[in-house]
Parts: C-alpha cells; structure tokens; sequence
C-alpha cells in the first residue's frame, strides 16, 4: 500500500502561496517579454561595432580599434567598402563585412559620421623633442624637395579632415597611425586607384613615419572638431578614394 506523505495545515498553505506567486511572476514576466518592442534601428544594429570601436564609436581602448564617431560619411562608406572588397587586409572586418551591399554600408557610415561625442585628451608622449619636430614640419609643411606635400594640403590646416572623404588625423594613436602608415608602404592596406596615400607613405622613410605619427598623437582635438566642408578644393596629388563608385553590389 502507497502512503501519501501529509503535512500540517499551515505548510501546505504556504507551498500553495509559493505556487501561486511563482505563477504570477512567471505569467508577469512572459507578458514584460512581449511586450517589450524590438528597436529596429541602425543605432541598435551597430551595437557590435561598438564592442571593439568603443561606446558610441569613440576608439577602443586599445588604440588599435579607431574613432568612428564624426569622421567623415564618404570615408568612412570607402573604408567599408575597402575591408569588403579586402583592399584592406584583417580578417574580422573582412567577414563581417562580406555579405553586406553598398546600401547599408553607407546606412552604418551615415549613423557613425552623425554623432559628435567628446575627445579625450592625448597620451603624454614620450618622443625626443627633435624627432615631433620633424614630423610637424611634414605634417605642415611637408618636403617640396621631394614633392612630397603636407598633411594638411588634404587633411585640412586644422587636420579634422574635409568633408565627404578626407578623415581628420587627430585622435589617434600613435601605434595607429604607424601600423597604417607601414601598411600602406608594405601593401597591406590599399584603395582604389590612383592610391595617394601608399604613394606617399613609401615617400617617406620609416624614420619620418614615427616622427608624423609621434607629433600628430600628441595634438589635442579642438572642441567639437568637424571636417572641414571645402570638398572641391584641388589637392597635391590625384587620390582615386575621393569620388562616389561607379558601381556597388
């Protein structure tokens, strides 16, 4: 014969609260749950963007992973098109970036480009004096010996970049600025012909690419920093990068 086990009168009222509140809670939550809206927005959607390139865009910490925040719509659409198409070489971008077409490439570019979030200071610099002034007189100046021109002939005398396709060079880090340097003088990293910036970056030697990006980490970004909208300007050198494509997928 099967005994049920039996308990008091008031243990058995309370398991019967418990049930029933646990019923509650659960019929509570499943309706939180549908009734919480999906966000179908670009702001939600380029949230893993913001899991190496920082909260709102703003450079990882690393250095490694740039602003996206405020640079310019043009460059920043080019630069996805460029890890797409793998004229630029690093195999997460270059995946992530695959399957998507022109239309929202230029969708993320545009979200990016809009916000305007603070700057952080720079890095103290460690550089010998001698050497950030030889990279402010390429950056200003550069060396017409050589027809190498300034930085700031395209980059804008306040080097935030002009508007739509030229980025600015402030903000970055120097690890940054070299390992893009050094990749456009090896090959690495590319852009559609005729490509200014690995003409120039193998224009100058390894030497002159620390002090350029040793004197440009340094400089502070001016308050709400924004390209410079004199998109018509004529520039040094041909760059096939500053013009819309002719064709995208």
């Amino acid at each position: 014969m099967m005994f049920r086990k039996r308990f008091p009168p008031a243990r058995r009222r309370v398991r019967a609260c418990v049930a029933a509140l646990l019923a509650i809670a659960a019929a509570a939550l499943a309706g939180a749950v549908r009734a919480a809206p999906f966000e179908d927005t670009i702001a939600q959607r380029v949230l893993a963007c913001t899991g190496c390139h920082g909260e709102q865009g703003r450079a990882g910490p690393d250095g490694y992973y740039p602003r996206l925040a405020g640079k310019p719509a043009g460059y920043l659409f080019n630069q996805l098109r460029n890890f797409r198409d793998e004229r630029r070489h690093y195999a997460l971008m270059n995946g992530l970036l695959a399957l998507l077409d022109d239309a929202y490439l230029r969708e993320i570019a545009a979200y990016f480009s809009s916000l305007d979030v603070p700057y952080p200071p720079p890095a103290p610099s460690s550089t010998a004096a001698t050497l950030r002034e030889r990279g402010e007189a390429l950056v200003r100046r550069g060396d017409p010996a050589r027809s190498l021109p300034a930085c700031t002939q395209c980059h804008g005398d306040a080097m935030t970049g002009r508007a739509p396709f030229i980025p600015g060079l402030l903000g970055l880090s120097r690890d940054y600025l070299n390992a893009q340097l050094g990749a456009w003088r090896n090959g690495q990293r590319r852009a559609i012909e005729p490509d200014c910036m690995a003409q120039l970056a193998r224009s100058l030697a390894p030497e002159e690419i620390g002090a350029v990006s040793a004197w440009l980490a340094a400089q502070p970004v001016p308050s709400h920093a924004q390209p410079a909208s004199d998109a018509g300007a004529p520039l040094p050198i041909p760059c096939g990068g500053l013009a819309p494509p002719s064709a995208g997928r």
